[in-house]
């Protein structure tokens, strides 16, 4: 089964929690739905900044540990080093997820001649 390792921020990116999940969408919603459980409001964690996908829970505690120790600064590189923009990677994981569940029905078939 696979397992993540990530990285969340809020919108003004003072705080930054790195945690470790087997999947990453439901963490992610639970983050959304009980924005306050953690941290005050001003500090809702909503934005996915980084992540990393493993095959194994050994590899992910591995690197998670890792991470956990890094300070902010290493931290702040490791995001930029993938994402120097700070964008929310969520939006790019929900089409992905809708992409696999839904239905395609409008397909439209092309000859190789018409593409020419």
């Amino acid at each position: 089964m696979k397992k993540f390792v990530y990285i969340v921020t809020d919108r003004n990116r003072t705080s930054m929690h790195v945690g470790m999940s087997s999947d990453l969408i439901k963490t992610l919603d639970f983050y959304k739905q009980m924005p306050n459980l953690f941290f005050d409001s001003g500090q809702q964690l909503t934005r996915l900044v980084y992540f990393e996908e493993f095959k194994t829970e050994a590899q992910a505690l591995v690197r998670f540990k890792s991470i956990s120790r890094f300070t902010r600064m290493q931290k702040e590189r490791l995001v930029r080093s993938c994402n120097p923009d700070w964008i929310d990677l969520t939006i790019g994981l929900d089409f992905e997820n809708i992409l696999l569940h839904r239905n395609i029905t409008n397909q439209v078939k092309l000859s190789f001649s018409s593409l020419s």
